[in-house]
């Protein structure tokens, strides 16, 4: 899929981006970390530079990428990418929107796999709070 995707689109294009970040999550899924990590970056690149810098393709990009980053123990690197991840659905759906809830309970995790319950627990109360008021 990726190839006919290149070939009819041109190796740039975001549903270029879109067939990547499937096949790197299908092989971050299969413990393939090394063979992810390309794809993962190369999907946030393309959606970056073609969707720019603040939508929410790239948002999601970053979260697959730091989940991948998270399970291999990167947990500096993860926290980067999930704040930035928030940051960017907090730009386009505002702060009490369920893709902002998801990205907290992401980045509470990280904390949470850290041992760092004091830093998890405020960002899954937020996360319930608007799951709350939105759900």
């Amino acid at each position: 899929a990726l190839k006919i995707c290149e070939d009819k689109f041109g190796p740039d294009h975001p549903k270029v981006a879109k067939a990547l970040n499937h096949l790197a999550l299908l092989l971050h899924a299969q413990g393939e970390y090394v063979k992810a990590k390309p794809l993962h970056e190369r999907a946030v690149r393309i959606r970056q530079e073609k969707l720019g810098p603040n939508h929410s393709d790239v948002a999601e990009s970053l979260k697959n990428l730091a989940g991948l980053l998270q399970d291999q123990a990167k947990y500096d690197e993860a926290k980067t990418y999930y704040e930035r991840a928030i940051q960017i659905w907090e730009k386009v759906y505002g702060h009490d929107h369920f893709q902002v809830a998801n990205g907290l309970g992401k980045l509470a995790d990280l904390f949470q796999d850290q041992g760092k319950y004091n830093q998890a627990k405020p960002l899954y109360e937020r996360a319930v709070e608007i799951g709350e008021k939105t759900l």
